[in-house]
């Protein structure tokens, strides 16, 4: 079983997922009117198709619960998931 990590990096703006220490995908952000607006994600090629992209958005999202951010979900990606996972209304943002 692989290790999978999610970090947020504040100095370059997003959530770096990780497999066994090896960068894998990433979810950027920024930072408006005190909204975390998730605006891109993507998992490198290498790694789609392992769930990896669904691991980046729980633990993305359970972070900035976390951190008692609000969130708008401007990625489709994470918009989708949201829409799909309603235990993340309480942080969303519309």
């Amino acid at each position: 079983m692989s290790e999978v990590d999610v970090r947020d990096n504040p100095s370059e703006s997003r959530f770096e997922l990780t497999v066994d220490g090896e960068r894998a995908g990433l979810a950027a952000y920024r930072v408006r009117d005190g909204v975390t607006v998730v605006t891109h994600s993507e998992v490198d090629r290498r790694f789609r198709g392992q769930g990896l992209g669904s691991a980046l958005a729980q633990q993305t999202l359970d972070a900035l619960r976390a951190q008692g951010a609000r969130v708008y979900p401007a990625c489709p990606f994470f918009a989708k998931y949201v829409a799909e996972h309603p235990e993340y209304d309480d942080i969303i943002e519309s």
